[in-house]
């Protein structure tokens, strides 16, 4: 499965009407630098990190576009994305903190957390994928709401997962690129279990979701799902 630069400019869209390439040259010239060091020290010890910050990036944007309301805490008045159910499982908010403090000490109130969609770029080109130039200007998100999540379930049928998507305005072959890209991290057993050994009690695979990369997962010992 290779990743592709497309699938990393489809999760880069709509936020911002005038983003642009190192947006944050002037205000923070170290911003990308500083972004790219946190990434490759983690990357070092778990190469993992970048199915991770994937997921996590998908999940943000698919929502309300790419404005890092998934990053949010909850309060005692307002829950945040992170407690909906498909967010549940989501990691490396530690990584993106620690970014943010960092960028917050070199360039205060200047570099978005929008912004620190560059963490996702430097650990696919890690991973060996390709670099690519990520426009950058992005504002963080002020709308946060659980119910908003509406992310394609893993145990949809081709069928179902396409209506989701489709709904977004995702064509089949984006849909296809977004979901092999699942393929970079690990799997969660109970997701997808139950579709290889006596599948509702027929004592057959569940053929109607082979396309689901959470199949792929189990059926292919080199291709592993976030």
């Amino acid at each position: 499965m290779k990743i592709t630069s497309f699938l990393l400019f489809f999760l880069i869209p709509l936020v911002a009407a005038d983003l642009r390439v190192s947006f944050d040259n002037v205000t923070c010239p170290r911003a990308e630098s500083i972004v790219c060091q946190f990434v490759q020290k983690v990357f070092e010890t778990d190469s993992s990190i970048t199915g991770a910050l994937l997921r996590m990036h998908f999940h943000d944007c698919f929502v309300m576009g790419c404005d890092a309301s998934i990053l949010t805490d909850s309060t005692t008045r307002k829950p945040s994305e992170k407690l909906a159910g498909p967010n549940l499982t989501v990691r490396g908010y530690e990584l993106i903190d620690k970014i943010k403090k960092s960028l917050e000490a070199a360039c205060p109130s200047t570099v978005s957390c929008a912004d620190i969609v560059l963490a996702t770029r430097d650990s696919v080109v890690l991973a060996g994928g390709p670099n690519y130039a990520a426009p950058t200007g992005r504002r963080d998100g002020l709308v946060l709401n659980p119910n908003d999540v509406n992310l394609s379930d893993p145990s949809f049928s081709v069928s179902e997962a396409l209506q989701a998507f489709t709904a977004k305005g995702i064509t089949l072959n984006d849909m296809v690129t977004l979901l092999g890209a699942h393929t970079v991290g690990f799997a969660h057993c109970n997701f997808f279990q139950d579709r290889f050994s006596d599948f509702q009690g027929s004592e057959s695979l569940d053929i109607n979701h082979l396309m689901n990369p959470l199949t792929y997962s189990f059926k292919f010992k080199n291709v592993l799902y976030t």
